[in-house]
């Protein structure tokens, strides 16, 4: 009779089990959108074989040229229900194709997730994020951000690999380009501002869509800057100065993250159990799923970290990376080694989840085709490119400025160098699908600003570069002769010079970040004409200047713009805009002394250890930016002058417009400890805020500061902390010292 009731129980517990799994129509529960997410997934896990558990672990690619009308050749090349796709085509009918196939014949349904590399715009490109970080307007990155979601959903991505969030301060790495600079704060500012853009406050609403923190983490230090190399990072400045920005981000919801390319100290990040579960997974609690970058799982055999590709699955996979992108070590090696019982289908379970959490999240089950919709509607909409102008114009940094050259005020103009009227390199590295034929170019900027103001004498001069060689042109003489003579005509020479996309990016790795030498021997020649020089950059890093900076009169960074490169700084030279720019990484005077940041910790002889042939101070610091008016400081109000740990306190400042232009200024609030247990950089940045004033207003800026946020550091196992004790905080040469109580 016991044994009798036993089985009658069981037998109830599996019927009910059965009908909680079927929706109200007799569909499976995965497929009710009413339901929960972790009920839709608990379900379909339930459902799925481990083959096609794998599947979902694992990213391909369909092509540029990949059309509808060969879509069975496409799908040949892509397993029937693979997890994802990097989709490089634009075409909203080639990934409806793919998905149909996915929906309709698979046994399941599962919906692919198509991502790709939209990191400053898609088909309208944005400033580079270097650039955009010089804009200190976080609302404003936000805003571009998700313009370029839009027209990236339209064109059939569901999942950008973007934000890049290193925090990098060799400029020799190309991919300081991609990333928002040098200073932790700063970039955790524009990472949440981007993910906000990215997914906005649900990812699952048209136009919208999942984003990606890249490269977790430390990638930004690999050593002399050159790429995939070695990382050297202690425990304590992972978490204070690498670490910061993904976590900021991942609290601010990001969806995924990318694990770096980094041998981190040892152990590359694919494979860092520490980095990918005891951090993300168990410290932050990320409910989304991470991603290698290209080919990473498998490249674990040359950084020495694995035998061979099973190897390297292993250890990927058990280090808590779910998903391999394009090195097909999961789809050839997973089944194998849950057989051999080195991985168990419960790992696999917990991977598949949280890939399906995300296609939940992102509603590819309930809507998994887009609209087919012409490239009219979806690209280069007015307000796209109003935005697009905006950024770049507030992204344009003046360096310096002798005698107020600028604004221009000369009826003779000779506008000379490489950058003027290229359309290709402004638009900068990783310009997604960018075209030359949307660029409005520094040239056609100028002869609209200046038109019937000024004479405009034109020379290119020379060449960008004579390196790659795709910018060698056969039988090419340079130019200088005609550009000086262009000067001689002239009241003033305008030079736009500047890096070309190949420089900057991914595996753009210089052993100098001086501009290159024809472009150096153009400048000298158009100095020996003795007219004044106003030397225009159109570059992707901060670039060697100490040299060239006293032949120039006034010096402007505009960085790669992307497509307004023409209006912006046509604006800024004419005065009909004010420059707002300040730089978000350190000038140095020469590539001798990279690394170089603002906040490096104090020396122990501060008057010795000196670079003995070059100045060991930066030519322009960071947080340096002119304006055409004049920003006058009031001393700092502490709402106390002693605060407890678990208080809370605010300081102001008044600044006043007192130039003859209205103009927006940023402030940067700076911390300081001068005595800790943990040594402090000189100073931190800990807050930043941008505002307009009209001529002769003043506005109040606030740091309403926190203790343990604002004021505490963190150590080397990623615990926060603040201490009791003296702390300066400074805003210019302006500073108040408040003290800390327990």
């Amino acid at each position: 009779m016991k044994k009798t009731c036993i089985l009658l129980s069981v037998a109830v517990v599996g019927l009910s089990m059965i009908v909680s799994c079927k929706s109200g129509d007799g569909q499976p529960a995965y497929k009710n959108p009413k339901l929960p997410v972790e009920k839709r997934v608990d379900d379909l896990i339930s459902r799925m074989t481990l083959d096609e558990k794998i599947l979902q672990l694992n990213q391909y690619t369909a092509g540029k040229n990949d059309n509808p009308n060969n879509i069975n050749e496409v799908t040949k090349r892509l397993p029937l229900g693979i997890g994802s796709v990097i989709y490089h085509n634009e075409s909203p009918e080639l990934r409806n194709a793919l998905q149909h196939k996915a929906m309709e014949e698979t046994r399941l349904g599962i919906p692919i997730i198509f991502g790709y590399d939209v990191i400053h715009g898609f088909r309208t490109t944005f400033p580079i994020p270097l650039a955009q970080a010089a804009s200190w307007n976080p609302d404003l990155v936000s805003e571009a951000c998700s313009l370029a979601a839009r027209e990236a959903w339209l064109s059939g991505i569901d999942w950008v690999f973007s934000p890049m969030i290193d925090v990098a301060r060799d400029g020799r790495w190309g991919r300081i380009a991609e990333g928002y600079g040098e200073d932790p704060y700063t970039t955790s500012r524009f990472a949440v501002a981007a993910v906000k853009g990215y997914q906005g406050d649900d990812m699952s609403k048209e136009g919208k869509v999942a984003a990606t923190l890249k490269h977790f983490a430390g990638y930004g230090a690999c050593e002399g800057g050159r790429d995939y190399g070695y990382t050297e990072v202690s425990p304590q400045t992972l978490w204070d100065t690498y670490l910061p920005p993904y976590e900021a981000a991942v609290k601010a919801g990001a969806a995924t993250i990318m694990s770096a390319f980094t041998n981190l100290s040892g152990t590359p990040v694919t494979m860092s159990h520490y980095m990918l579960t005891d951090i993300l997974k168990t410290k932050w609690g990320h409910q989304g799923y991470t991603v290698s970058d290209w080919g990473a799982v498998g490249q674990l055999i040359a950084q020495g970290a694995a035998a061979d590709s099973t190897d390297a699955a292993l250890k990927a996979f058990n280090a808590g990376l779910e998903m391999d992108m394009c090195s097909d070590c999961y789809g050839k090696f997973l089944k194998k080694l849950v057989e051999e019982k080195k991985i168990s289908e419960k790992q696999i379970d917990e991977a598949v989840r949280r890939i399906l959490r995300v296609k939940f999240q992102k509603g590819l089950f309930e809507h998994p085709y887009i609209p087919e919709t012409t490239e009219e509607e979806r690209f280069l909409l007015p307000e796209t490119k109003a935005t697009a102008e905006k950024l770049a114009e507030e992204t344009i940094v003046l360096l310096k400025n002798k005698g107020n050259i600028l604004p221009l005020k000369e009826k003779r103009i000779a506008i000379i160098g490489p950058m003027v009227k290229d359309d290709y390199n402004v638009m900068g590295c990783w310009m997604a699908h960018g075209k030359s034929e949307n660029v409005e170019t520094i040239w056609q900027g100028l002869e609209k600003e200046f038109a019937g103001k000024a004479t405009l004498n034109y020379s290119r001069g020379c060449l960008i570069d004579t390196v790659p060689p795709m910018w060698k042109v056969e039988g090419y003489t340079n130019e200088y002769a005609e550009a000086a003579s262009m000067a001689r005509q002239s009241d003033v020479a305008v030079l736009f010079l500047g890096e070309c996309k190949w420089h900057t990016g991914e595996d753009a790795i210089r052993s100098t970040i001086a501009l290159p030498q024809m472009q150096l021997d153009l400048l000298k020649k158009i100095h020996a004409t003795g007219k004044p020089i106003v030397l225009v950059l159109a570059t992707g890093r901060a670039v060697e200047l100490g040299p060239i900076e006293p032949m120039c009169d006034a010096i402007v960074e505009m960085w790669h713009p992307g497509i307004c490169a023409g209006s912006p700084i046509a604006g800024v030279l004419s005065g009909r805009i004010n420059p707002s720019g300040k730089l978000p990484l350190t000038f140095p005077y020469s590539s001798g002394q990279m690394p170089i940041y603002y906040n490096q910790r104090a020396s122990a002889r501060p008057k010795q250890g000196k670079y003995e042939d070059i100045p060991t101070t930066p030519l322009y610091e960071f947080g340096h930016g002119l304006s055409y008016t004049t920003f006058t400081y009031s001393e700092l109000r502490a709402s106390a002058n002693t605060v407890k740990t678990d208080g809370n306190l605010t300081i102001e400042v008044d600044v006043t417009n007192s130039g003859s232009r209205d103009g927006a200024e940023v402030v940067h609030w700076y911390v300081t400890a001068p005595a800790s247990t943990i040594t402090r950089p000189v100073k931190e940045l800990r807050h930043f805020e941008k505002k307009m004033l009209k001529t002769g207003e003043k506005q109040t800026f606030r740091f309403d500061i926190d203790p343990l946020r604002d004021l505490g550091f963190i150590d080397a196992d990623g615990n926060h902390y603040v201490e009791p004790g003296e702390y300066i905080i400074r805003v210019k040469d302006k500073e108040i010292r408040i003290t800390v109580e327990k």
